[in-house]
């Protein structure tokens, strides 16, 4: 067996593209510096609505297909090697927006059995032994059906894979502090005029926006800003970058943040404010 990295990180996140937007700057950084960085996709997609024009005929499997390979493109910019989706491409569909008609598709993520796909879950656990688990709060940090199944599979997983032999050390959600927010959309209100975007996203628009008390966790991504852009970037279907602004299909700009915060939620904390998710792991120092 090939010896692993000392760390080892998981991300699960719903669509392509949610990695880059949430996690992007983290995942370069600890890939640059020699971790393990895997990341498990759990749709494909298929629902997201195309921004540019000229992609806009893409639907459905054409659009999966799409936005599978610039995912492959974005991990390539974040030097992410290891990254696939759950149960095998297309094992689950994208379930869509939460009230569609998509919802009710008996192959989407959002009507998986959670034992089930968290077990396929487990099959990448056991394989890459993380210590440390990226996902969503249970509200999916907006709402979206596929992100609050995604956090029901990881933490389902999570239990599961402990009971099987391997236990993840550290779980985190992707949060976003109120104040940085807050701070940061009074920037982009002041650089609009200068964006090609009319309009501005609200705060509550952000997933995972939270207390400041909350926030356990900072990862310092500011030297990997401009891969954590080019990711982003490269899932053009999905996201208008220009410079330290992005906008999605709804056109509304909002901030691109580099430094990247979490809220511990199981596991113990390894220092009052943490500046690494392994820190107080033994052995990954």
């Amino acid at each position: 067996m090939t010896e692993q990295p000392a760390r080892r990180l998981l991300l699960v996140h719903a669509h392509p593209d949610d990695e880059s937007i949430n996690n992007g700057a983290t995942m370069a950084r600890y890939a640059a510096e020699g971790a393990r960085v895997t990341l498990v996709t759990c749709t494909l997609g298929e629902r997201g609505e195309v921004i540019p024009p000229e992609l806009r005929h893409l639907t459905g499997a054409g659009l999966a297909q799409e936005r599978e390979r610039e995912l492959a493109a974005a991990m390539e910019r974040l030097g992410v090697e290891d990254f696939g989706f759950l149960g095998g491409r297309g094992r689950y569909q994208d379930s869509g927006m939460m009230g569609t008609a998509d919802n009710d598709n008996p192959h989407c993520f959002w009507r998986a059995d959670v034992d089930e796909a968290a077990r396929h879950l487990v099959e990448v656990i056991l394989e890459v032994r993380p210590q440390v688990l990226v996902t969503y709060d249970d509200h999916g940090g907006y709402g979206h059906p596929d992100h609050i199944q995604a956090h029901r599979v990881a933490m389902r997983a999570v239990e599961l894979a402990a009971e099987t032999g391997w236990t993840i050390e550290k779980v985190y959600w992707n949060r976003v502090p109120r104040a940085v927010g807050e701070q940061a959309f009074a920037r982009l209100h002041d650089d609009l005029p200068g964006l090609p975007f009319t309009k501005a996203a609200v705060l509550d628009d952000v997933p995972g926006v939270v207390d400041d008390l909350r926030i356990t966790t900072e990862i310092d991504g500011t030297a990997y800003a401009a891969a954590k852009s080019a990711a982003m970037a490269a899932h053009a279907t999905q996201i208008d970058v220009s410079g330290a602004y992005f906008a999605l299909s709804n056109e509304l700009a909002q901030p691109l943040f580099t430094t990247e915060y979490y809220q511990l939620v199981r596991g113990e904390h390894g220092e009052n404010k943490e500046t690494d998710l392994f820190s107080g792991i033994e052995g990954t120092s």
